[in-house]
């Protein structure tokens, strides 16, 4: 009968020392448990934002995930890159073959011909607007809602009222008319943007940035 009590005072011992037998124990503390929550998630190929007009730099991406064990942690990758706010960022998380225009030597640009007058002819690439003109700017300047660059060329001209729209340009629509003395362009932008302008042998080129 002795031998019996002491069998069950000795068991009660052992779960009194393992407080709860269902959790691990101090030398199984670093294996990972999972959580409950619902692991059938379809798998991430690629998902994309787009940025608004004004934005020129991506400085960071941060990332939220979810642990196995349900936690959730973030990570941040640091850039500091121009971007092209008119170009989706992506994000993705497959193996498809990687784009070859960022490798190869940028080809020289292709200028197309958006507007043209007896006075004036515009050519545009990307960001850059060619403008093939004789005549002399005497002021530039940018105005806002919309956003446009105003020039004023010094010649006294009976220039009729000019406007072209180019929906899928940058250089969105072009408008020319008559002021006293002078003859004013306004350049339309699709977006907000910084400029410079140098005279070239043809006229004037216009940058924006």
């Amino acid at each position: 009968m002795i031998k019996v009590f002491l069998s069950i005072l000795l068991l009660l011992t052992f779960i009194e020392a393992r407080e709860n037998p269902f959790f691990p124990t101090e030398g199984e503390k670093d294996i990972t448990y999972t959580s409950n929550d619902n692991t059938s998630l379809s798998p991430l190929k690629r998902s994309t934002i787009t940025l608004p007009t004004y934005a020129r730099v991506i400085e960071s991406v941060t990332i939220n995930y979810k642990n196995l064990d349900g936690s959730q942690e973030s990570k941040t990758l640091e850039l500091g890159n121009s971007i092209d706010w008119h170009l989706p960022v992506f994000i993705s998380q497959s193996y498809g073959p990687m784009a070859q225009t960022s490798m190869k030597v940028k080809s020289k640009k292709k200028f197309k011909k958006i507007a043209s007058t007896p006075q004036l002819s515009f050519f545009s690439s990307e960001k850059t607007l060619q403008i093939k003109t004789n005549d002399k700017v005497i002021r530039d300047f940018l105005l806002v809602k919309p956003h446009r660059i105003v020039l004023d060329f010094d010649k006294d001209t009976n220039l009729k009222s000019f406007i072209k729209s180019n929906p899928k340009n940058i250089f969105s629509k072009i408008r020319v008319g008559n002021h006293d003395k002078y003859y004013r362009v306004v350049i339309e932008l699709d977006g907000y943007y910084r400029y410079s302008m140098k005279k070239s042998s043809f006229g004037y080129t216009l940058n924006l940035k």
